[in-house]
């Protein structure tokens, strides 16, 4: 056959060469779809997927690659699931980055036995561990989410401007739950305010009447509930309703949601909670895909779908699916300088790299990376009344 100019010859070697670029790259979404946090996870991982599928259909990463979303369960909990769980996902399936983990224990296990030694990059949506701030992690682990460092700061100024000047504190015994009482307590203590008790609960327990008995002799205006919603934080304030130990209560980030208030209704009224959030822009956007795509945009649905997209445009921005060398892109693709990107908009943002410009990612949760690579930190601020969580705030 012959053509009329080497237009047509140069047209079918273009796309001989973007075909030979593209690839299937797997990525792994790493998160408690069993365990205490299981109703969170059900709009977490949903929300990492659909930046997966609106990157699919674009059809713009790197050379028209396709992307497969990968599940693996870290149950929360169990370290050593969660860490076979990763090496399952890294060295069978063969993902080449990792949303999650979810909860700061398993991350770290995660993060520690697998990810690091393999060099796999992980973006977690919600291990909010202080402790994760400074591991050592050969510059892979990044996280969408804020430290529970800046979430001790949130807390204390809520509790002092609501005038609660003593509270007690209860928190499930890993280590999430302590990094975050331990900021709280920190905090609360700096502010002028009181700490009657710190203490841990274990999970799983059918009774919590001891554990409620022990803060109750402790006394405080508030009980601060930093558990997990569908496990011991569940307990603990069933318990401590049944037994008229306190009427009212502060809900860190693990125990707001939608059912809490399905769990315990009026029972709350009064009580006051904040979780990750922002009003900005792409939060309201992100909102209606959601509920397009049939799930809800609830506590960490919005960083999952960030921590997959930042994934993904570091891939564009490093010409590699390969963590080792998309790793150095995350930082560059989430913060300015750059044409502001939000969700909806990845499409957009695939042809902006490709073409050499620079993206300012802002996302879902209004991304900004600082320090190693962890969200500097929105919180959405929420009362108890008439049995309804209602929101009353940003900060």
């Amino acid at each position: 056959m012959k053509f009329a100019s080497g237009i047509a010859v140069a047209a079918i070697g273009a796309m001989a060469a973007t075909s030979a670029l593209a690839e299937d790259i797997k990525i792994g979404v790493f998160l408690g779809f069993t365990g205490p946090i299981e109703s969170t996870v059900a709009n977490m991982a949903p929300g990492a997927e659909l930046a997966i599928k609106e990157v699919n259909d674009s059809g713009k990463l790197l050379g028209g690659s396709s992307v497969t979303a990968v599940r693996g369960d870290t149950t929360c909990i169990d370290s050593a699931v969660a860490t076979a769980t990763a090496e399952r996902l890294i060295t069978s399936d063969g993902v080449s980055a990792i949303v999650g983990g979810d909860c700061s224990g398993v991350t770290t296990a995660a993060l520690k036995n697998v990810a690091k030694p393999n060099g796999i990059v992980m973006i977690s949506p919600s291990a909010t561990s202080p402790a994760l701030s400074t591991i050592e992690d050969d510059g892979l682990f990044f996280r969408t989410a804020p430290s529970d460092a800046r979430q001790g700061v949130v807390v204390a100024d809520i509790l002092k401007e609501n005038g609660i000047s003593t509270v007690a504190i209860t928190y499930t015994n890993n280590d999430y739950g302590k990094g975050l009482a331990d900021a709280i307590a920190t905090n609360v203590e700096a502010m002028g305010g009181k700490v009657t008790i710190n203490a841990p609960h274990e999970d799983g327990k059918g009774d919590y009447t001891a554990e409620v008995g022990a803060l109750a002799a402790a006394g405080g205006d508030m009980l601060v509930v930093a558990g997990y919603v569908d496990q011991g934080g569940r307990g603990i304030v069933q318990a401590a309703v049944d037994t008229g130990a306190f009427d009212r209560f502060y809900f860190p980030d693990g125990m707001v949601s939608p059912v809490l208030v399905e769990n315990h209704g009026a029972d709350l009224d009064g009580s006051l909670g904040a979780n990750p959030g922002t009003d900005s822009p792409g939060a309201s956007t992100f909102s209606d895909m959601a509920k397009a795509s049939g799930f809800e945009a609830g506590p960490f649905s919005p960083e999952s779908y960030d921590a997959a997209a930042l994934i993904m445009l570091a891939m564009q921005a490093a010409g590699s699916s390969e963590s080792g060398k998309l790793k150095e892109k995350v930082m560059e693709v989430a913060n300015a300088p750059g044409e502001k990107i939000y969700p909806g908009e990845l499409a957009k943002a695939l042809e902006i790299i490709a073409g050499g410009g620079d993206v300012d990612y802002v996302g879902a949760s209004a991304v900004e990376l600082i320090g190693s690579g962890e969200s500097a930190g929105n919180y959405r601020q929420v009362k108890y009344e008439g049995g309804k969580e209602v929101v009353v705030g940003y900060r």
